[in-house]
């Protein structure tokens, strides 16, 4: 099963494609609030605040209809645990559409929204941001898309460069600074390399090479011979490889050790999780493996209070809905604004999966723990930091 890049994995390849690449309508940022971080709109902190919420609802994919449903009942819970702030959620269904992403903004702004939570998909994020922006209304998308960010735009998801950040620094600091770059030539390939780059480059590393493959099985095959042959000529300690579970990773983990690049003794590290779908963990190549994710006992806990709440457990980036919202009741709860300026506040917030904030350019940090693969069950072997400053960042 895991020996072939199939049609299914080409459906995620493309769902990423789509996720990297966004729909850029207008332009490709959003227009800027007048040249810095608007002070956005005037909040009456004695009043339940307006918060429109996006979804893709009503697109008519089955898969779309169980993100709002998940994106919707974590927001409610965050509401709920609230202390002292009141939150008026107004829900508006966008059908995975931009037009109509754009469309419903704009009545949301008119109903009086004083932010926007959502949407998801890149493209219909960048029209909403173009939208609203002149209003001085702010959007926290639910996208991990960097292209789209910036502006009144800001993005909620973990991005690459975050995570490359983070493991980079981890690497550099256990002496596997030596690596060699492996990326597929597709977009999300390419994006991923960039950032693998940059955090190579931050953290004091060096790409003593880089090998790009295409998306297929041809591609890795083809691609084997030649990082078993940078890493013997660059002197490599480690390789970073933004390939997924399900795509090109299985056949990688296999291959590269059955061809002499043993994780015995170069570090693999992935800048996706390695611990999903659960039958990867039974992969030998990926016994030793590094990767990033978020706080898994703060994850855990979410995950738990979801599942008892609404009898299933939420859908993988549901949990950007609740962060949102506990980051707009923490700023009213200060006497804060939803300007620019107080979302990107240093301290930043608590979320579902640890500490994350919101950066000027409309990324995000969010503190990720390292963890490995040993004897087929994930083990942390470098906590997510629990504050900004420190170890992590």
């Amino acid at each position: 099963m895991f020996a072939l890049i199939h049609a299914a994995s080409k459906r995620t390849a493309q769902m990423v494609l789509a996720a990297v690449t966004g729909l850029a309508l207008i332009a490709c940022q959003p227009v800027s609030l007048g040249g810095g971080l608007g002070s956005g709109p005037a909040i009456d902190s004695s009043k339940p605040v307006p918060v429109a919420l996006l979804l893709p609802k009503g697109s008519g994919a089955s898969g779309d209809a169980v993100l709002s449903t998940s994106l919707e009942n974590a927001a409610r819970m965050a509401i709920a645990d609230l202390n002292g702030v009141r939150i008026d959620l107004r829900v508006y269904d966008t059908a995975g559409n931009a037009a109509t992403a754009q469309a419903v903004a704009d009545r949301a702004v008119a109903d009086g929204a004083k932010i926007i939570l959502g949407p998801v998909y890149a493209g219909n994020a960048n029209a909403v941001g173009h939208a609203v922006a002149r209003s001085g209304i702010n959007v926290l998308a639910f996208s991990n898309n960097a292209s789209i960010a910036g502006g009144n735009v800001f993005v909620l998801g973990n991005t690459f460069q975050n995570t490359a950040d983070r493991l980079a620094s981890f690497a550099v600091r256990q002496g596997k600074g030596r690596i060699v770059l492996v990326h597929s030539n597709d977009v999300a390939g390419q994006t991923g390399a960039a950032a693998i780059q940059t955090g190579v480059a931050r953290a004091g590393g060096s790409i003593v090479s880089t090998v790009a493959h295409e998306f297929s099985q041809q591609g890795v095959v083809n691609a084997v011979p030649q990082v078993r042959s940078a890493v013997q000529s660059g002197g490599a300690d480690a390789i970073f490889l933004t390939a997924n579970t399900a795509g090109a990773l299985p056949l990688f983990s296999q291959m590269l050790p059955e061809q002499g690049v043993s994780p015995s003794t170069v570090q693999y590290i992935g800048l996706t999780r390695w611990d999903i779908p659960a039958q990867t963990l039974d992969l030998p190549g990926v016994q030793g493996g590094w990767f990033a994710l978020t706080d898994p006992n703060r994850a855990a806990q979410f995950d738990g209070r979801y599942q008892s709440t609404y009898g299933a457990p939420p859908h993988p980036i549901g949990s950007l809905a609740y962060d949102g919202i506990a980051a707009i009741g923490a700023l009213v709860a200060q006497g804060r604004g939803l300007g620019g300026a107080d979302l990107t506040q240093a301290a930043g917030f608590q979320g579902t999966g640890g500490i994350f904030r919101l950066l000027p350019d409309g990324t995000n940090q969010r503190g990720l723990a390292v963890a490995t693969i040993q004897n087929r069950q994930v083990v942390v072997i470098d906590p997510a930091p629990r504050g900004f400053g420190g170890a992590g960042f």
